[in-house]
């Protein structure tokens, strides 16, 4: 399973950067490959100052050893090994008018001092971060993960976006990060679901992801904007830089498993504000994203 989930996300990296490229029209991704001393590596790859994209990330990685001792607490495991890969992908458009996104699709196991598998799990999702709302650009996206979903349990979509809404949230200013989407953790094998069907459930989502994304980005990329705009995205994106830093599991595994820093940091986008005690003007598009964001919508 680990062998043909990492095949899996070398494609997805390939056809998710190449697209990208062609939606920008200028920016080309930089490739680094790594190695990581304690086991495994990477393929990060970075685009910056495109004409669409400010900056984003799509980066693989696949990294094995023994698990740190805080990760072993975490996971209530003593002597054990490890083995985790996946593809997390971060997006900063420079335009206000286009929303960041945020993916994940990733693979999990552990193994005991003589290297039998003793757990083993998909976790993943999808999310949208907007600096301005068009309800459109919502339904859009949430309908291209429930149709995603709906192909393996009609009961996934609502599941699994309730958990987004849970799990994308700074609950120091208690507010959403962003509309939300999927997350999905721990998916093991049950009498319900195998290993090969959750596989071919997160594969589904992230084959699912340039549909979900692009035509949003498409139609929005030409609009116009002001610099008060661009001063609204900035300050967004702290709280965005704030959810990365205090809450994000991701990042906070691959710091502490002596992950490549610039990878897992390649999230944070390059311009940025926090203003003191800012709030929007009252009835402006500014304060009802706001408003959107206290109280997460279903939008289908």
């Amino acid at each position: 399973m680990k062998d043909k989930f990492f095949k899996y996300i070398h494609e997805l990296q390939d056809t998710i950067s190449s697209k990208l490229e062609a939606v920008d029209g200028k920016a080309k991704f930089q490739e680094d490959i790594w190695k990581r001393p304690e086991g495994g590596g990477g393929r990060t790859r970075v685009i910056e100052n495109g004409n669409v994209f400010e900056k984003g990330g799509v980066n693989i990685s696949g990294v094995h050893g023994k698990l740190p001792d805080s990760m072993q607490k975490y996971f209530g495991v003593e002597d054990a090994d490890f083995f985790a890969c996946g593809l997390s992908l971060v997006l900063h458009p420079k335009n206000p008018m286009i929303p960041t996104v945020h993916a994940n699709w990733r693979y999990f196991e552990m193994y005991d001092k003589d290297g039998n598998i003793v757990d083993q799990w998909f976790g993943g999702g999808q999310d949208l971060t907007p600096y301005y709302l068009f309800d459109e650009d919502a339904k859009h996206f949430h309908q291209t993960c429930k149709i995603a979903c709906d192909k393996h349990n009609t009961e996934f979509y609502p599941k699994y976006k309730a958990r987004c809404d849970e799990y994308f949230y700074n609950a120091h200013r208690n507010e959403g990060r962003g509309l939300g989407g999927l997350f999905f953790d721990y998916c093991k094998s049950s009498e319900d679901m195998s290993m090969q069907n959750w596989y071919d459930f997160v594969t589904e989502v992230g084959d699912s992801f340039l549909e979900a994304y692009v035509p949003i980005v498409e139609k929005r990329k030409t609009l116009e904007y002001t610099k008060p705009q661009r001063d609204w995205q900035e300050i967004r994106r702290g709280r965005y830089v704030e959810f990365n830093l205090v809450h994000d599991k991701g990042t906070l595994f691959g710091l502490k498993t002596n992950g490549r820093i610039e990878s897992i940091l390649m999230s944070l986008p390059p311009h940025v504000q926090w203003v003191y005690d800012h709030h929007p003007e009252k009835g402006s598009e500014e304060e009802r994203l706001i408003k959107v964001l206290q109280e997460p919508k279903n939008w289908i």
